[in-house]
Protein backbone atom coordinates (compact mmCIF):
# COMPACT_ATOMS: atom_id res chain seq x y z
CA UNK A 1 0.00 0.00 0.00
CA UNK A 2 1.27 3.48 -0.94
CA UNK A 3 0.40 6.57 1.06
CA UNK A 4 1.18 10.04 -0.24
CA UNK A 5 0.80 13.47 1.31
CA UNK A 6 -0.31 16.74 -0.26
CA UNK A 7 -2.03 18.66 2.52
CA UNK A 8 -1.65 18.49 6.27
CA UNK A 9 -4.97 18.36 8.16
CA UNK A 10 -6.50 21.35 9.87
CA UNK A 11 -5.21 23.21 12.90
CA UNK A 12 -7.19 22.79 16.10
CA UNK A 13 -7.18 26.55 16.74
CA UNK A 14 -9.49 27.00 13.75
CA UNK A 15 -11.98 24.61 15.31
CA UNK A 16 -11.92 26.52 18.59
CA UNK A 17 -12.25 29.84 16.75
CA UNK A 18 -15.25 28.55 14.80
CA UNK A 19 -17.04 27.39 17.93
CA UNK A 20 -16.19 30.53 19.93
CA UNK A 21 -17.32 32.97 17.24
CA UNK A 22 -20.48 30.91 16.70
CA UNK A 23 -21.42 31.05 20.38
CA UNK A 24 -20.70 34.79 20.55
CA UNK A 25 -22.74 35.42 17.39
CA UNK A 26 -25.71 33.54 18.90
CA UNK A 27 -25.49 35.61 22.11
CA UNK A 28 -25.32 38.87 20.14
CA UNK A 29 -28.16 37.83 17.83
CA UNK A 30 -30.28 36.98 20.86
CA UNK A 31 -29.56 40.39 22.35
CA UNK A 32 -30.47 42.06 19.06
CA UNK A 33 -33.78 40.17 18.83
CA UNK A 34 -34.66 40.94 22.46
CA UNK A 35 -33.91 44.65 22.00
CA UNK A 36 -35.90 44.64 18.76
CA UNK A 37 -38.90 43.33 20.72
CA UNK A 38 -38.31 45.93 23.44
CA UNK A 39 -38.38 48.65 20.79
CA UNK A 40 -41.70 47.30 19.49
CA UNK A 41 -43.36 47.45 22.92
CA UNK A 42 -41.93 50.96 23.37
CA UNK A 43 -40.39 50.14 26.74
CA UNK A 44 -38.32 53.07 28.02
CA UNK A 45 -37.35 55.10 31.08
CA UNK A 46 -35.67 58.40 31.87
CA UNK A 47 -32.30 56.74 32.27
CA UNK A 48 -32.76 54.51 29.22
CA UNK A 49 -34.82 56.25 26.52
CA UNK A 50 -36.17 54.33 23.54
CA UNK A 51 -33.65 56.04 21.24
CA UNK A 52 -30.79 54.41 23.17
CA UNK A 53 -32.43 51.00 22.87
CA UNK A 54 -32.79 51.48 19.14
CA UNK A 55 -29.14 52.49 18.77
CA UNK A 56 -27.86 49.52 20.79
CA UNK A 57 -30.11 47.21 18.74
CA UNK A 58 -28.57 48.44 15.48
CA UNK A 59 -25.00 48.20 16.77
CA UNK A 60 -25.59 44.66 18.05
CA UNK A 61 -26.87 43.68 14.61
CA UNK A 62 -23.64 44.94 13.03
CA UNK A 63 -21.58 43.04 15.63
CA UNK A 64 -23.53 39.87 14.79
CA UNK A 65 -22.48 40.23 11.15
CA UNK A 66 -18.84 40.75 12.14
CA UNK A 67 -18.69 37.61 14.29
CA UNK A 68 -20.67 35.65 11.71
CA UNK A 69 -18.08 36.59 9.10
CA UNK A 70 -15.31 35.25 11.37
CA UNK A 71 -17.39 32.15 12.15
CA UNK A 72 -17.91 31.40 8.46
CA UNK A 73 -14.30 32.16 7.50
CA UNK A 74 -12.78 29.84 10.11
CA UNK A 75 -15.30 27.09 9.33
CA UNK A 76 -14.50 27.15 5.61
CA UNK A 77 -10.73 27.48 6.02
CA UNK A 78 -10.60 24.62 8.55
CA UNK A 79 -10.05 21.48 6.47
CA UNK A 80 -11.30 19.17 9.24
CA UNK A 81 -14.92 19.42 8.05
CA UNK A 82 -15.81 19.83 4.34
CA UNK A 83 -17.67 23.15 4.56
CA UNK A 84 -17.38 24.82 1.14
CA UNK A 85 -17.97 28.42 0.12
CA UNK A 86 -21.12 27.45 -1.79
CA UNK A 87 -22.82 26.32 1.43
CA UNK A 88 -22.27 29.80 2.90
CA UNK A 89 -24.96 31.21 0.59
CA UNK A 90 -26.89 28.16 -0.67
CA UNK A 91 -28.71 26.30 2.13
CA UNK A 92 -28.30 22.53 2.48
CA UNK A 93 -25.51 22.36 -0.13
CA UNK A 94 -22.77 21.09 2.22
CA UNK A 95 -21.68 17.46 2.52
CA UNK A 96 -21.08 18.02 6.25
CA UNK A 97 -24.30 17.78 8.28
CA UNK A 98 -26.18 19.35 5.33
CA UNK A 99 -29.56 19.86 7.01
CA UNK A 100 -28.29 21.45 10.20
CA UNK A 101 -25.56 23.48 8.50
CA UNK A 102 -28.27 24.60 6.08
CA UNK A 103 -30.23 26.20 8.91
CA UNK A 104 -27.17 28.32 9.64
CA UNK A 105 -27.07 29.39 6.00
CA UNK A 106 -30.77 30.29 6.15
CA UNK A 107 -30.14 32.40 9.26
CA UNK A 108 -27.20 34.15 7.57
CA UNK A 109 -29.17 34.88 4.37
CA UNK A 110 -32.10 36.26 6.36
CA UNK A 111 -29.81 38.44 8.46
CA UNK A 112 -28.15 39.83 5.32
CA UNK A 113 -31.59 40.65 3.87
CA UNK A 114 -32.65 42.39 7.09
CA UNK A 115 -29.40 44.37 7.26
CA UNK A 116 -29.52 45.51 3.63
CA UNK A 117 -33.15 46.64 3.84
CA UNK A 118 -32.40 48.47 7.10
CA UNK A 119 -29.55 50.37 5.42
CA UNK A 120 -31.91 51.21 2.53
CA UNK A 121 -34.88 52.04 4.73
CA UNK A 122 -35.20 55.59 3.43
CA UNK A 123 -35.16 54.32 -0.18
CA UNK A 124 -37.76 51.54 0.09
CA UNK A 125 -41.37 51.45 1.21
CA UNK A 126 -42.13 51.03 4.90
CA UNK A 127 -44.30 48.02 4.06
CA UNK A 128 -41.44 46.21 2.30
CA UNK A 129 -39.02 47.06 5.10
CA UNK A 130 -41.45 45.79 7.74
CA UNK A 131 -42.11 42.59 5.76
CA UNK A 132 -38.41 41.77 5.42
CA UNK A 133 -37.69 42.77 9.03
CA UNK A 134 -40.15 40.15 10.24
CA UNK A 135 -37.64 37.65 8.86
CA UNK A 136 -35.57 38.31 11.99
CA UNK A 137 -38.06 36.16 13.88
CA UNK A 138 -37.18 33.24 11.56
CA UNK A 139 -33.45 34.07 11.60
CA UNK A 140 -33.04 33.51 15.34
CA UNK A 141 -34.63 30.01 15.63
CA UNK A 142 -32.72 28.94 12.51
CA UNK A 143 -29.51 29.99 14.23
CA UNK A 144 -30.43 28.05 17.39
CA UNK A 145 -31.23 24.90 15.39
CA UNK A 146 -27.94 25.29 13.53
CA UNK A 147 -26.02 25.67 16.79
CA UNK A 148 -27.56 22.55 18.34
CA UNK A 149 -27.54 20.43 15.19
CA UNK A 150 -24.09 21.30 13.89
CA UNK A 151 -22.15 22.21 17.02
CA UNK A 152 -19.98 19.32 18.14
CA UNK A 153 -19.95 20.67 21.70
CA UNK A 154 -23.71 21.24 22.08
CA UNK A 155 -23.77 18.89 25.09
CA UNK A 156 -21.03 20.73 26.94
CA UNK A 157 -22.50 22.38 30.08
CA UNK A 158 -21.29 25.89 29.21
CA UNK A 159 -22.55 25.84 25.60
CA UNK A 160 -25.82 24.19 26.61
CA UNK A 161 -26.27 26.76 29.38
CA UNK A 162 -25.69 29.63 26.94
CA UNK A 163 -28.25 28.16 24.52
CA UNK A 164 -30.84 27.73 27.28
CA UNK A 165 -30.27 31.32 28.47
CA UNK A 166 -30.70 32.65 24.91
CA UNK A 167 -33.93 30.71 24.39
CA UNK A 168 -35.28 31.84 27.77
CA UNK A 169 -34.48 35.51 27.01
CA UNK A 170 -36.36 35.42 23.70
CA UNK A 171 -39.32 33.56 25.26
CA UNK A 172 -39.61 36.17 28.03
CA UNK A 173 -39.32 39.06 25.57
CA UNK A 174 -41.83 37.43 23.22
CA UNK A 175 -44.27 36.90 26.09
CA UNK A 176 -43.93 40.55 27.01
CA UNK A 177 -44.66 41.48 23.39
CA UNK A 178 -47.81 39.33 23.31
CA UNK A 179 -49.36 40.77 26.47
CA UNK A 180 -48.43 44.35 25.67
CA UNK A 181 -51.53 46.20 24.50
CA UNK A 182 -53.91 43.36 25.30
CA UNK A 183 -56.73 42.84 24.26
CA UNK A 184 -55.99 44.60 20.96
CA UNK A 185 -55.68 41.98 18.16
CA UNK A 186 -56.47 39.30 20.74
CA UNK A 187 -57.03 36.51 18.20
CA UNK A 188 -53.74 37.14 16.45
CA UNK A 189 -51.93 37.26 19.78
CA UNK A 190 -53.44 33.96 20.92
CA UNK A 191 -52.56 32.27 17.63
CA UNK A 192 -49.00 33.60 17.84
CA UNK A 193 -48.68 32.46 21.45
CA UNK A 194 -49.97 28.95 20.75
CA UNK A 195 -47.72 28.64 17.70
CA UNK A 196 -44.69 29.77 19.69
CA UNK A 197 -45.52 27.29 22.48
CA UNK A 198 -45.79 24.42 19.98
CA UNK A 199 -42.47 25.41 18.40
CA UNK A 200 -40.77 25.52 21.80
CA UNK A 201 -42.15 22.10 22.81
CA UNK A 202 -41.18 20.50 19.48
CA UNK A 203 -37.74 22.07 19.72
CA UNK A 204 -37.26 20.79 23.26
CA UNK A 205 -38.28 17.24 22.31
CA UNK A 206 -35.97 17.32 19.27
CA UNK A 207 -33.06 18.63 21.33
CA UNK A 208 -33.43 15.99 24.03
CA UNK A 209 -33.91 13.09 21.60
CA UNK A 210 -31.41 14.38 19.02
CA UNK A 211 -28.33 16.53 19.70
CA UNK A 212 -28.22 15.71 23.42
CA UNK A 213 -28.27 11.94 22.89
CA UNK A 214 -25.12 9.89 22.14
CA UNK A 215 -24.59 9.05 18.47
CA UNK A 216 -25.87 12.38 17.15
CA UNK A 217 -22.71 12.90 15.10
CA UNK A 218 -23.57 9.87 12.98
CA UNK A 219 -27.30 10.64 12.69
CA UNK A 220 -26.72 14.29 11.79
CA UNK A 221 -24.92 13.55 8.52
CA UNK A 222 -21.24 13.71 9.48
CA UNK A 223 -19.05 12.14 6.74
CA UNK A 224 -17.78 8.66 7.57
CA UNK A 225 -14.13 9.70 7.60
CA UNK A 226 -14.81 12.10 10.47
CA UNK A 227 -16.59 9.41 12.43
CA UNK A 228 -13.53 7.16 12.49
CA UNK A 229 -12.72 6.22 16.05
CA UNK A 230 -10.24 3.91 17.66
CA UNK A 231 -11.36 0.30 17.70
CA UNK A 232 -8.95 -1.08 20.24
CA UNK A 233 -8.19 -4.82 19.85
CA UNK A 234 -9.54 -7.05 22.59
CA UNK A 235 -7.08 -7.74 25.38
CA UNK A 236 -6.92 -9.39 28.78
CA UNK A 237 -7.29 -7.48 32.01
CA UNK A 238 -3.60 -7.87 32.71
CA UNK A 239 -2.76 -5.75 29.68
CA UNK A 240 -4.94 -2.80 30.72
CA UNK A 241 -3.19 0.30 31.99
CA UNK A 242 -4.10 3.94 32.31
CA UNK A 243 -0.58 5.24 31.78
CA UNK A 244 1.80 5.42 28.87
CA UNK A 245 5.37 4.14 29.16
CA UNK A 246 7.87 6.80 30.19
CA UNK A 247 8.74 9.11 27.28
CA UNK A 248 10.63 8.75 25.06
CA UNK A 249 10.02 5.12 24.16
CA UNK A 250 9.90 2.80 21.15
CA UNK A 251 7.89 -0.35 20.64
CA UNK A 252 7.15 -2.90 17.93
CA UNK A 253 3.62 -2.67 16.58
CA UNK A 254 1.19 -4.85 14.64
CA UNK A 255 -2.36 -4.44 13.49
CA UNK A 256 -4.71 -4.12 10.54
CA UNK A 257 -5.43 -1.79 7.63
CA UNK A 258 -8.77 -1.03 6.06
CA UNK A 259 -9.57 0.89 2.87
CA UNK A 260 -12.96 2.36 1.97
CA UNK A 261 -13.97 4.31 -1.13
CA UNK A 262 -16.84 6.74 -1.69
CA UNK A 263 -18.82 7.54 -4.84
CA UNK A 264 -17.08 10.92 -5.03
CA UNK A 265 -13.71 9.22 -5.62
CA UNK A 266 -12.36 9.80 -2.13
CA UNK A 267 -10.61 6.89 -0.43
CA UNK A 268 -10.04 6.45 3.28
CA UNK A 269 -7.32 4.28 4.79
CA UNK A 270 -7.63 3.34 8.46
CA UNK A 271 -4.63 1.92 10.30
CA UNK A 272 -5.35 0.28 13.67
CA UNK A 273 -2.35 -0.93 15.66
CA UNK A 274 -1.11 -2.11 19.04
CA UNK A 275 2.37 -1.91 20.50
CA UNK A 276 4.29 -4.54 22.42
CA UNK A 277 4.01 -2.02 25.26
CA UNK A 278 0.33 -1.48 26.23
CA UNK A 279 -0.41 1.30 23.73
CA UNK A 280 -2.78 1.52 20.78
CA UNK A 281 -3.09 3.93 17.88
CA UNK A 282 -5.28 4.71 14.91
CA UNK A 283 -4.37 6.70 11.82
CA UNK A 284 -7.12 7.71 9.38
CA UNK A 285 -5.96 9.15 6.06
CA UNK A 286 -8.40 10.43 3.44
CA UNK A 287 -7.99 11.79 -0.08
CA UNK A 288 -7.99 10.88 -3.78
CA UNK A 289 -6.84 7.39 -4.69
CA UNK A 290 -3.15 7.30 -5.65
CA UNK A 291 -2.23 5.95 -9.06
CA UNK A 292 -0.11 3.14 -7.60
CA UNK A 293 -2.70 2.24 -4.98
CA UNK A 294 -3.42 3.71 -1.57
CA UNK A 295 -4.35 7.31 -0.88
CA UNK A 296 -2.90 10.75 -1.57
CA UNK A 297 -3.60 12.49 1.73
CA UNK A 298 -5.73 15.63 1.88
CA UNK A 299 -6.92 15.15 5.49
CA UNK A 300 -6.03 12.95 8.43
CA UNK A 301 -6.92 12.06 11.99
CA UNK A 302 -4.69 10.37 14.57
CA UNK A 303 -5.47 9.02 18.03
CA UNK A 304 -3.06 7.42 20.49
CA UNK A 305 -3.02 6.31 24.10
CA UNK A 306 -2.83 3.42 26.57
CA UNK A 307 -5.17 0.48 25.93
CA UNK A 308 -7.60 1.69 28.59
CA UNK A 309 -7.79 5.20 27.06
CA UNK A 310 -7.08 4.85 23.32
CA UNK A 311 -8.13 8.42 22.49
CA UNK A 312 -6.16 10.14 25.25
CA UNK A 313 -4.12 11.95 22.58
CA UNK A 314 -5.52 13.16 19.25
CA UNK A 315 -4.04 15.08 16.34
CA UNK A 316 -3.09 14.92 12.66
CA UNK A 317 -0.40 13.52 10.42
CA UNK A 318 2.40 16.04 9.96
CA UNK A 319 4.57 14.10 7.49
CA UNK A 320 3.89 11.08 5.30
CA UNK A 321 6.15 9.08 3.00
CA UNK A 322 4.88 5.60 2.20
CA UNK A 323 4.90 3.63 5.43
CA UNK A 324 6.82 6.35 7.30
CA UNK A 325 4.33 8.48 9.22
CA UNK A 326 4.92 11.32 11.63
CA UNK A 327 2.14 12.86 13.70
CA UNK A 328 1.69 15.34 16.52
CA UNK A 329 -0.99 14.52 19.10
CA UNK A 330 -2.25 16.46 22.12
CA UNK A 331 -4.23 15.50 25.22
CA UNK A 332 -6.92 17.53 27.00
CA UNK A 333 -4.29 19.17 29.21
CA UNK A 334 -2.26 20.46 26.26
CA UNK A 335 0.61 17.94 26.54
CA UNK A 336 2.01 17.12 23.10
CA UNK A 337 3.65 13.96 21.82
CA UNK A 338 5.42 13.40 18.52
CA UNK A 339 4.81 9.96 17.02
CA UNK A 340 7.04 8.32 14.42
CA UNK A 341 5.72 5.20 12.71
CA UNK A 342 7.78 3.02 10.39
CA UNK A 343 5.31 0.52 8.98
CA UNK A 344 5.16 -2.34 6.50
CA UNK A 345 1.69 -2.54 4.95
CA UNK A 346 1.26 -5.81 3.05
CA UNK A 347 -2.40 -6.41 2.26
CA UNK A 348 -4.66 -5.85 5.25
CA UNK A 349 -1.95 -6.32 7.89
CA UNK A 350 0.56 -3.87 9.30
CA UNK A 351 3.74 -4.32 11.28
CA UNK A 352 6.73 -2.19 12.20
CA UNK A 353 7.79 0.16 14.98
CA UNK A 354 6.47 3.20 16.82
CA UNK A 355 8.53 5.85 18.60
CA UNK A 356 7.00 8.45 20.91
CA UNK A 357 8.67 11.52 22.40
CA UNK A 358 7.53 14.71 24.13
CA UNK A 359 7.14 17.70 21.81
Amino acid sequence: MILASNVVASNSWLWYATRATGVIALILLTGSVVLGIVVQVRAASRRWPRLVTLGVHRNLSLLVLAFLALHILTAVVDSYAPVGWLSVIVPFASSYRPLWLGFGTVAFDLLIAVTITSLLRTRISARLWRLVHWAAYACWPSAVIHSLGTGSDARQPFVLGVTIACVAAVILAGGRRLVSGWPEHAVARVVAGVTAAVVVIVGLVWTVTGPLRPGWASRSGTPAVLLARVQAPASGASAQTSQLPTLPFSTNVSGTTRTASSNSGTSTVTLNGRGADPVVFQVVISGPAASGGGVQMTSSQVSFGPTSSPQQYTGQVSALNGGSIQATVTDSGGSRITLSLDLSLPGTALSGSLSASAS
